[in-house]
């Protein structure tokens, strides 16, 4: 059961973190029907939301989450196949962009403490109100917002350094270097899952030219470990 309180006022905190031409996308995960009905209705009072998915367990939620990408999950914490938590903790593996707001019944301090383990960012304890659930949203997708932004600086960077590594692997390849120097950059770019063929080639022939038998045979595994 959820309860309202007081009258339908303007939703200005939402807009300070949304733009007015993109709604929050929330997915909604329960196993209890009347309970997914319910937030959909309160979710669906607040301005700049919708509702783009909702589950009925755990393991459902987490393949609509890779199916529709939310900005917020609103989970349960007991489901049946994997519960909110187990849940949230692999969707955020693959997406921590994803914020997550847990609803439950149970108030002991163990289920909260394993709920900001696993880096839950609002929990909400039923009944909870349209104004409770707003303003979890609202703080939740403030720090979606954050961790966007930080996750696509952290991505500029790394591409930008990966730049640098292939300019400095092709001079290397020119003049045929084979120090540690040269060694360092060719085994920087290996580690990226889509490293070009060629440096790994060339890593492999400075393997070779040094004798430095144990490496060529890790690099050797990790080339076939892709191929599969």
């Amino acid at each position: 059961q959820y309860v309202r309180q007081g009258k339908t006022k303007e939703r200005s905190m939402m807009q300070t973190v949304s733009s007015p031409k993109r709604k929050i996308r929330v997915l909604i995960a329960d196993d209890v029907q009347e309970t997914r009905r319910n937030a959909r209705l309160m979710l669906a009072t607040i301005d700049d939301v919708e509702v783009v998915a909702i589950a009925s367990n755990g393991r459902q939620a987490v393949e609509l989450a890779e199916e529709h990408h939310p900005d917020i999950l609103l989970l349960d914490i007991n489901m049946p196949e994997l519960d909110g938590l187990s849940a949230y903790r692999e969707i955020a593996q693959a997406h921590p962009d994803i914020g997550c707001i847990i609803i439950s019944a149970e108030k002991d301090a163990t289920t909260l403490r394993n709920a900001i383990s696993v880096g839950v960012q609002e929990y909400l304890f039923k009944p909870f109100t349209i104004e409770e659930l707003e303003t979890a949203i609202s703080r939740v997708y403030g720090r979606v917002v954050k961790t966007r932004q930080e996750l696509a600086q952290s991505e500029q960077l790394r591409r930008r350094n990966e730049a640098y590594l292939k300019q400095l692997a092709s001079e290397y390849t020119k003049t045929r270097r084979t120090d540690d120097q040269a060694i360092e950059v060719f085994e920087r770019l290996a580690e990226h899952p889509q490293c070009e063929t060629r440096w790994l080639q060339n890593l492999a022939m400075i393997y070779v030219i040094r004798q430095m038998w144990g490496r060529l045979k890790v690099l050797a595994e990790k080339v076939e470990q892709r191929k599969k």
